[in-house]
């Protein structure tokens, strides 16, 4: 009998929202994400600082000992809420969710089947791992995008002198890592990105928040970290897909609140617009959307923190449902700002751009619906 899922939010939970709050409040304002959007840097290297090392939040997944927080998938899920709300450009995804998952996966299997603890693979993960929890690297996964847990993704090929080669596109935070994961035909390897054979070629994306490029490999030399990329890719775009929901919901919330709040304030025929019928009722269809979205983000977020073999399931309604809310409350707040919302000077775009970009990141919401069929033994529709 499995326990009941916990979709309230700790004491602890609530401290950890309010510091990463003010942080992204005082550092990483609608006017300061504006002008990265703009720039070809939108990455903050001090803003990132803060977050990951000052405030060690990119170590939270990463057990203590080595050298992480031990936190859970609940605490990351509240970090990612805050950074949805200010479409933070962050790898913190990428890199604190699904390459450290990636790299526990490797720390597992390495564990589990090296006879000598202290093989080189178990070494090399063990170091990545403490460099990446201490903000020291940023570590993304070779992979596009758009890659749905479960689902193949491309391998590099080992040539005859043990060199890589190949060619991965929509690499997402690739510009900004310092390590690729990338996964092989023999196994997963830590891939340098200032080595040579090895070139990341920045491509334009819709959402400008969260930079793509195609990682090209010729020659590059890698160490190995595991046997098999199966099951830590997996695990790493399990996580990633089902923390994806708390961001999904982070923006859905910040759209629904300032849609509101202008709505109150927009004056027409002498009266707020908010209160013509028509909005109410928008705005209330709204609400119950985004009110059961952080439903289904929570159950996904406490699924993947304590282990529950329904986890997959979890994850999979949890993406099905938040990437459709995220983008109609992100549409809806660009509608109802009216002639502002059309502007770039307004925020509203951003939000608008991270949905649609989100709603196909790590499985686009057709391909979670086919797994909730599969996973609880029903037909999907053909």
């Amino acid at each position: 009998m499995t326990s009941q899922p916990d979709l309230l939010y700790s004491e602890a939970e609530d401290d950890l929202r309010a510091a990463v709050r003010s942080l992204l409040a005082d550092r990483c304002d609608a006017a300061a994400v504006l002008t990265r959007a703009e720039s070809d840097t939108p990455y903050d290297p001090a803003l990132w600082a803060s977050l990951a090392t000052d405030m060690g939040l990119a170590g939270l997944l990463v057990p203590e000992k080595l050298g992480g927080q031990g936190a859970t998938h609940r605490e990351a899920a509240v970090v990612l809420e805050e950074l949805g709300r200010s479409v933070a450009p962050t790898p913190y995804l990428t890199g604190a969710v699904v390459a450290a998952e990636t790299l526990l996966g490797c720390h597992a299997e390495t564990a589990e089947t090296a006879e000598n603890p202290a093989s080189p693979e178990a070494a090399a993960v063990a170091e990545l791992l403490g460099a990446l929890a201490g903000g020291r690297t940023v570590v993304a996964l070779a992979v596009p995008l758009s890659a749905a847990p479960g689902t193949h993704v491309p391998r590099a090929v080992r040539a005859a002198d043990g060199s890589l080669g190949g060619r991965i596109t929509a690499v997402a935070d690739a510009a900004a890592a310092k390590v690729l994961l990338v996964p092989a035909e023999d196994g997963l390897y830590a891939v340098e990105t200032g080595e040579p054979g090895v070139t990341v070629e920045s491509l334009t994306p819709l959402d400008l928040t969260r930079p793509l490029a195609t990682v090209v490999l010729g020659g590059a030399r890698g160490r190995r970290l595991a046997g098999s990329a199966d099951a830590p890719v997996r695990r790493g775009l399990l996580a990633g897909a089902g923390l994806l929901a708390s961001e999904q919901l982070g923006l859905a919330e910040w759209c629904l609140e300032e849609t509101v709040r202008y709505t109150r304030d927009r004056k027409q025929f002498n009266r707020p617009v908010g209160s013509f019928q028509a909005l109410k009722h928008r705005m209330a269809q709204l609400w119950l959307e985004v009110v059961s979205a952080r439903a289904a983000a929570r159950n996904a977020a406490d699924a993947l923190a304590t282990g529950s073999p329904d986890a997959p399931l979890a994850v999979a309604v949890a993406q099905t449902y938040c990437s459709r809310v995220a983008v109609r409350a992100a549409e809806e707040c660009v509608q109802l700002h009216g002639g502002i919302g059309m502007t770039w000077e307004h925020p509203a775009h951003l939000y608008l751009k991270r949905a649609k970009s989100d709603s196909i990141a790590l499985g686009a919401p057709g391909r979670h619906t086919e797994a909730v069929a599969e996973l609880v033994g029903l037909p999907a529709p053909q």
